[in-house]
């Protein structure tokens, strides 16, 4: 990768393609840390985060640290990952959004423009929603009379507009920089958590004798875990396919052998982020209610908390189950043996129509289930290291797999704009 990167800025167009993607990121960062709202008190923030509540957890990791220093990119990207996948599971149930789908460049277009639209009124829906907890959190200043008023319209407000300057940040990136914007703005704030996970490491190493073993056990086990990530990644299973030989005129055509392939892999971080917003309710119900830990309710919730084996193993169960329901949305098996049909190929062995259909829908489930337990453990993986060690893990798994998977989708890229300047084709 990093030879990628050195050859890569020897070219002038690439290199302005970084340093634009670089600048687009620093000002990501600055006002991240350096443009707070008015009315709201960080160190409230901070003590919510301290607390346990795994839904502020995440939005804290999203936006890279901006929702602890109350920031106006506090939300982040969060309203533009939950409205992309609402849109991408109604373009498969509501057939207008699935026509647009299928339009091509147009189509895709119209859909990035309601995706905006859905975003600006999730980003307000959820500004609010922050608003509401933080108000019950004794976060926010003024709260009654026309100041309170005040005060949540200003909160409210600078929420949704940094939430769509940092999607706009990320269009930016996309047009005139290197890599995925959104993707690129989720890796500058995840890593950006990587100097307080080093001093949490070393604030455990001052704190006793068990510590120096715990800390270098976990150190191991965080590198083993990024070379487990790109193995997976990259792991795909190949299903052969035959094309028949056909003649055009005087030519013959087809006869060659290739190969579908199946990413272990196939959802992505998708699974996870839906897992996590499911359980991540409870603990929004416990911010607005603040139930007594001694009733029904209260031990329910306690149950559900981020720190739980309960939370482990519904986490666990919740990944499985949005991973093949990802993939079945994704992938239909009936379509591609129908396409192979029409393009004379077929899976030697199998007959085509309906016995290819069974063998690729039977292939697609068990590499399904494979990449669903890769990305449960991954994910759970933070949460049994922190009750055996009772250390607080500060960087998840969620966030290694964000990490890994766009430092080596940029890097394909890289190599591809390469590739393509250096093809001389068939003039030269």
């Amino acid at each position: 990768m990093l030879q990628t990167l050195r050859n890569a800025w020897k070219i002038p167009d690439t290199r302005k393609k970084i340093l634009y993607t670089l600048m687009i990121l620093i000002i990501f960062r600055i006002g991240a840390v350096a443009f707070p709202v008015p009315f709201l008190d960080p160190n409230a923030l901070r003590d919510m985060l301290e607390s346990g509540q795994s839904l502020l957890g995440f939005v804290d990791m999203m936006s890279g640290g901006a929702f602890a220093n109350a920031t106006i990119f506090a939300m982040s990207i969060s309203p533009y990952i939950t409205s992309s996948i609402v849109i991408q599971l109604l373009s498969v149930a509501i057939p207008a959004l699935e026509k647009l789908a299928k339009e091509g460049a147009d189509g895709r277009k119209k859909l990035n423009k309601i995706t905006r639209y859905t975003t600006v009124a999730l980003a307000a829906i959820q500004a609010f929603a922050y608003y509401i907890l933080m108000r019950n959190m004794s976060a926010v200043s003024y709260t009654s009379g026309f100041s309170g008023v005040l005060a949540a319209i200003v909160i409210i407000l600078m929420f949704t507009a940094g939430s769509m300057l940092v999607v706009w940040l990320g269009e930016q990136i996309d047009k005139n920089g290197i890599g995925n914007g959104i993707s690129m703005i989720l890796f500058a704030g995840i890593i950006s958590r990587a100097p307080h996970v080093m001093s949490t490491m070393w604030a455990y190493l001052q704190m006793g004798t068990k510590y120096y073993v715990f800390v270098p056990i976990v150190a191991v086990l965080f590198l083993l875990l990024i070379a487990f990530i790109i193995v997976m990644t990259n792991a795909e299973r190949r299903i052969p396919v035959q094309y028949a030989k056909r003649v055009v005129g005087r030519k013959m055509y087809g006869g060659q052998s290739s190969h579908i392939p199946i990413k272990v892999n196939m959802s992505g971080v998708m699974p996870i982020i839906f897992a996590s917003s499911i359980l991540s309710i409870p603990g929004l119900i416990q911010g607005f209610v603040d139930p007594d830990k001694s009733s029904i309710w209260g031990k329910i919730l306690g149950a559900l908390g981020y720190n739980s084996w309960v939370y482990a193993i519904l986490y666990f169960a919740l990944i499985i189950l949005f991973n093949y329901f990802y993939v079945a949305v994704q992938y239909n098996p009936v379509e591609m043996a129908n396409n192979l049909r029409k393009n004379n190929g077929g899976i030697p062995g199998i007959r085509p129509g309906k016995p290819t259909t069974d063998y690729i829908s039977k292939i697609i489930s068990r590499v399904t289930l494979v990449g669903a337990a890769f990305l449960g453990v991954i994910a759970i993986l933070p949460i049994a290291v922190g009750q055996i060690t009772g250390m607080n893990i500060a960087l998840g798994g969620t966030s290694i797999i964000i990490v890994v998977g766009v430092a080596l989708d940029t890097t394909r890229q890289l190599e591809s704009q390469m590739m393509m300047r250096h093809y001389k084709g068939f003039l030269e």
